[in-house]
């Protein structure tokens, strides 16, 4: 899969296995970055979301 997909909120959720709702408040927070598409859409590049799991791997290790 390429860097440069974009992806939207559902599959996000599908691919991390959370709910859609999880995948909103990581955008709304700021945690995962988005892209506006229209007025009140957006998408998710196949990048920001490696970042973001990477993100989540460091966090995980500080706790253990």
């Amino acid at each position: 899969m390429s860097e440069d997909e974009m992806l939207t909120a559902e599959d996000v959720a599908r691919i991390m296995k959370v709910s859609l709702k999880t995948v909103r408040k990581w955008v709304q927070s700021g945690e995962l970055a988005s892209i506006p598409i229209g007025t009140r859409g957006y998408r998710i590049s196949r990048r920001d979301l490696n970042i973001f799991i990477e993100e989540q791997k460091k966090k995980r290790q500080h706790l253990e």
